[in-house]
């Protein structure tokens, strides 16, 4: 199969995803219990049959549920989020004021913990039999078998509330004074504990991909030629073996990225970071539908497209890809 149909077919297969995603998540959002006419009213301050009539005919929230399905993939197709029930303004303009926030948070915590991940991985391969070895299993499997807003809430309870050392909360100091580089420094602190809390999922993972890709790699014929030519051994695990153990792992991280991005609500709000996690959370108390459509949208095509590239990637390093 030539790569343009390949990448072609890859491309409609995501877009089928993406279209379903859309169906998926107005349908269930509109059938879950709540009804966001009563949030509106209760803020207007009356929630009589005329008031919730009223705020149903202009939100379009009294058509049959197909119709307004059908208003909403039009709009989204020209670009039209639609508007925050809560906020006001445009569900676009909402997300890009909380996309930079989230990146804070997941960016790093995915390129920590992949660094950290791939050398544990890596040193613990080579004696797989010793302490530190046993060490990193225990601590893998604990890593990730943990809740993110119990590990959240935990380095919370440490370093912030009994040792006072982190900021516990948001995304910088109210009132902070000075230059660029004193804020920048203020939201590195605040950073610490949202990326450490995040990042101990990933750097779990991680490691133990390496570690069972390692294991594999290493005794191979390859490994053991490069061995026989005089090469050091830390030219032989760095150069020879790690770069085809990296494989599952760089398809791994690329799957993650896109689901860091989506996954960062209880990170965001255990530790009350403005993100899009956060709107997300607070969208689903207001019952702010077209918001809370709009977050899911964003989430759920970074998830798709971080596939997609990840599966094109695999196909042109290895062309048998292609004919599966």
């Amino acid at each position: 199969m030539a790569l343009w149909q390949f990448v072609g077919r890859r491309v409609l297969g995501a877009s089928l995803l993406v279209a379903g995603a859309i169906v998926l998540n107005f349908l269930l959002i509109h059938i879950a219990p709540g009804d966001p006419a009563l949030m509106l009213a209760g803020e207007a301050g009356g929630t009589s049959e005329e008031t919730l009539r009223q705020i149903r005919a202009e939100f379009g929230l009294d058509r049959p549920l197909m119709v307004q399905l059908g208003v909403y993939g039009g709009r989204l197709v020209l670009g039209d989020f639609g508007y925050s029930y809560f906020y006001r303004r445009p569900v676009l303009e909402l997300i890009r004021e909380r996309v930079p926030a989230t990146l804070l948070v997941a960016l790093p915590a995915l390129g920590l913990a992949a660094a950290l991940g791939i050398t544990f991985g890596t040193l613990v391969a080579r004696r797989p039999t010793s302490l530190w070895s046993h060490a990193l299993s225990v601590f893998s499997l604990i890593g990730y078998s943990m809740p993110v807003f119990w590990t959240g809430i935990m380095l919370l309870l440490i370093f912030s509330v009994h040792l006072g050392w982190l900021p516990s909360h948001g995304m910088q100091t109210v009132g902070v004074a000075g230059g660029w580089w004193e804020r920048t420094a203020d939201v590195a602190w605040h950073m610490i504990l949202p990326v450490a809390a995040l990042g101990t999922i990933f750097v779990a993972l991680y490691s133990r991909l390496t570690r069972a890709s390692m294991l594999e790699v290493l005794p191979a014929d390859f490994v053991r030629t490069a061995r026989a030519k005089g090469l050091g051994e830390a030219r032989v695990v760095a150069v020879h073996a790690l770069r085809n153990a990296l494989l599952p792992v760089i398809t791994v991280a690329g799957i993650q990225l896109g689901q860091a991005l989506a996954g960062t609500v209880l990170v965001e709000t255990v530790f009350s970071w403005p993100g899009m996690g956060r709107l997300a959370f607070e969208s689903i108390l207001r019952r702010d539908y077209p918001l809370l459509l709009g977050i899911l949208f964003v989430s759920s095509l970074a998830v798709i497209v971080f596939n997609l590239l990840t599966d094109i990637g695999y196909g042109l390093l290895d062309p048998r890809i292609r004919h599966r």
